[in-house]
């Protein structure tokens, strides 16, 4: 139990300490402009309250990542807990902060764009089909499994509820901002945020024995901390997927004050709902062995489901059924926002048009609607991987930032290359990758990342480029 709280404590800790330094080494403008004001159009640009804004971002990130990841990751045992408290404080806060500032100072401009103002213009065509992959693979996860889990509790067919999904998703990507997402989306996440509350605090009451700190590998089936827990365990660590929601939430702040608190601020709390999932899926099945085989029978639906049902009742019901099917469509239409924001960008449509809208989404969808027929595990393990690798690129365009405006870029050069590592070290070994041997895709990745550094050192000091005036 102590090394629980001591970790929920260093998350809090580090939103008031180095999420202020982070602050700082940004340079934060209050009197400046925000996008949502200049260029309001009343379909994405549309400014909101703060504490709206702070939740719909974090149910836009969190959604089951933070819960389903860290049940996976929690196989590995107490040393989750130790990544998910340095990633989401030195990593994850850090990506999410700079993905919504950057955004903020370039117009409310989408990831791929950001990422080709500082890393050039092959890296910006290389992340707009990267991105719009992503959002996609992310959208079609999050229909299949919430309408497999609605055949399980109705008459209608996965089909039908596939198709219902969809539509509803077309809906939400081409309506205004503040219409559904603005009205619905604060009162899922602050339901997401009860449900882990009440699951930690029974955790506690109840009396689990909630494991303490061990660096041991306590996996099951013995597999490397190094690169597969970094992987598993994305939301509620760090995520490129927070990259792309990030820039709708920076078209809606009203003050360059709230950043830290929507974009830093969301991440350290889905790295506490990670963190409560962590030791919940440990604790209930008294270690990794017997979480091992829940899993392997049901998936970790099954154990929302059975700890939610157990530690709370009929209310933990209701909210294990939210958590599994509301909080994951919510992140899937969202997704599919994104994609349509980030092909507007590339493309330079207005979108104050509803046809131009349309015209974007509708394509979106039927792609969608076809991968829906391919094996949802095969697409959640590429969308595992590429969703890292995101978060690693764009952790390069802020430290890139960072030099050319001559300020501390080793508040995100240091996680870029771990990033880089791990990704690297992970397709080159993985399953679903090239299925290397592990020692040797181990020292490939941390050759590469270093490699990495190297050209990113060459970039700065061959741009002879004066501080960058950012823009709206």
């Amino acid at each position: 139990m102590i090394t629980f709280l001591v970790s929920i404590g260093l998350l809090i800790l580090g939103y008031f300490t180095y999420g202020k330094v982070v602050e700082k080494i940004f340079g934060i403008e209050e009197n400046r402009k925000t996008p949502a004001i200049e260029l309001e159009d009343g379909v994405d640009y549309v400014p909101m309250k703060g504490w709206k804004i702070f939740l719909i971002q974090f149910l836009n990130i969190a959604g089951l990542g933070p819960i389903f990841g860290a049940i996976a990751g929690a196989l590995w045992g107490p040393i989750a807990y130790l990544w998910i408290i340095l990633g989401s404080i030195f990593a994850g806060g850090v990506h999410d902060f700079f993905s919504g500032m950057l955004s903020v100072r370039h117009a409310g401009a989408s990831a791929s764009e950001i990422v080709g103002t500082y890393l050039g213009n092959t890296i910006k065509q290389i992340m707009r089909v990267f991105t719009v992959v992503l959002l996609i693979l992310v959208g079609v996860v999050f229909v299949t499994g919430p309408a497999g889990l609605l055949n399980n509790l109705t008459n209608w067919s996965t089909n039908m509820w596939v198709i219902a999904i969809i539509l509803y998703y077309l809906f939400a990507t081409v309506l205004p901002v503040d219409k559904i997402i603005g009205k619905v989306y604060p009162i899922f996440g602050l339901s997401l945020m009860i449900m882990a509350i009440g699951i930690g605090f029974n955790l506690i009451f109840k009396g689990y024995n909630m494991p303490e700190m061990t660096f041991s590998n306590l996996h099951p089936a013995s597999t490397p901390i190094f690169p597969f827990l970094f992987i598993t365990i994305a939301c509620g660590a760090i995520s490129g997927f927070h990259a792309t929601q990030s820039p709708m939430m920076a078209r809606c702040l009203t003050n360059e004050r709230q950043g830290r608190k929507i974009f830093y601020g969301a991440m350290i709390a889905e790295g506490i709902i990670a963190m409560v999932w962590a030791a919940a899926a440990m604790s209930f099945y008294n270690g990794t062995n017997g979480l091992s085989e829940v899993l392997a029978n049901g998936g970790p639906a099954v154990v929302v489901n059975e700890i939610s049902n157990t530690l709370m009742g009929k209310i933990g019901g209701i909210l294990a059924v939210l958590g599994v099917i509301a909080a994951p469509i919510t992140s899937g239409d969202t997704a599919f926002r994104s994609a349509r924001l980030t092909i507007a960008d590339s493309f330079k449509l207005n979108q104050r048009k509803p046809l131009n809208r349309y015209l974007i989404a509708i394509p979106l969808f039927i792609v969608g609607f076809a991968l829906t027929k391919i094996n949802f595990s095969i697409i959640w393990r590429y969308f595992s991987w590429s969703n890292q690798t995101l978060a690693m690129i764009v952790l390069w365009a802020a430290a890139a930032y960072l030099a050319f405006n001559k300020k501390n870029h080793w508040i995100t050069t240091i996680p870029a290359i771990f990033m880089t590592a791990v990704t690297v070290s992970y397709i080159l070994q993985a399953p679903e990758g090239f299925k290397l041997n592990s020692l040797f895709s181990n020292i490939v990745g941390i050759i590469i990342a270093i490699v990495f550094f190297i050209l990113f050192i060459s970039r700065i000091k061959k741009t002879k480029i004066e501080p960058l005036t950012d823009e709206i």
